[in-house]
């Protein structure tokens, strides 16, 4: 298992600027698939953050230490993904009904015991980490983007695989005298629930956010699915990887990508340290 650096980096991305639309390559799919995601992000990692830290005192070095960089890391994405959501909303964008969906399903989340938020926690990271691997292995997906947008979306996904361990980590040593069907059991039913959830919710909101550009019915579903699954097809390239999940033995530093990391560093993606 590698050394695992977490880098809490300071950045900030797209103050005071106007955007096109359509963002992303002037694709209205790829675009709302992005905005969507985003939408979800400040909730959903401030919610993150709260499922981990509430066992944080049950850990020890390095993973306390872990939990804290991944705070961190997590508070700065939230803060950059409400800039980017804003700017969103300057286009043109009504988000407010996916922003009620988003806070609605968390309060949901929220009245269930800290350990199954945990692992809801631990089942999206290895989601955004899945999505990470792929922004940063195929630089197509963002061909065309706008600069300052690109950036941002790749700084996140490095920061994304740099703490991809720490909530499974944390669930570890939560569970630590759990017998050993018994953690594994969680882990995979509310992966399966997680998994369905996820996708129908951001499905939902790329549905949404294309129906205010007049994109609707069939056009709308099939842009969606080709671009979801056929090209670039971000969702089909990693099903091994969530398959992978559910197998004995599974660790998230099982698949060692941190070249991706150095690769993207050297590309000066993070020009913009404040």
């Amino acid at each position: 298992m590698p050394l695992r650096a977490i880098t809490v980096r300071d950045v900030r991305f797209a103050r005071n600027q106007s955007t096109a639309r359509w963002w992303l390559g002037g694709d209205p799919f790829a675009t709302a698939i992005f905005n969507s995601l985003s939408i979800s992000f400040p909730r959903g990692e401030a919610y993150f953050v709260e499922s981990v830290r509430f066992f944080r005192d049950g850990t020890v070095e390095p993973l306390t230490s872990e939990i804290r960089d991944f705070i961190s890391q997590e508070i700065n994405h939230s803060r950059e993904h409400l800039a980017f959501n804003r700017t969103v909303a300057q286009s043109g964008y009504d988000t407010a009904v996916l922003e009620d969906v988003v806070k609605r399903v968390l309060d949901d989340a929220r009245a269930r015991k800290p350990i199954v938020s945990l692992a809801v926690t631990m089942a999206l990271e290895h989601f955004t980490a899945m999505f990470a691997h792929q922004l940063l292995a195929d630089p197509s997906i963002l061909a065309g983007a706008d600069p300052e947008l690109a950036e941002l979306w790749r700084w996140h996904a490095i920061e994304e695989i740099e703490h991809k361990a720490v909530a499974y980590d944390t669930y570890l040593s939560a569970t630590r005298d759990w017998p050993r069907f018994r953690r594994w059991k969680l882990k995979a039913l509310l992966m399966l629930l997680t998994t369905r959830n996820f996708l129908r919710l951001r499905y939902g909101g790329a549905v949404e956010l294309l129906r205010q550009d007049g994109i609707t019915g069939w056009r709308a579903h099939w842009g969606l699915l080709r671009y979801a699954f056929v090209s670039p097809g971000m969702v089909r390239r990693i099903i091994p990887a969530w398959i992978a999940y559910f197998l004995p033995g599974f660790h998230p530093w099982n698949h060692d990508d941190r070249a991706l990391i150095a690769k993207a560093l050297s590309q000066k993606i993070l020009a913009k340290d404040s």
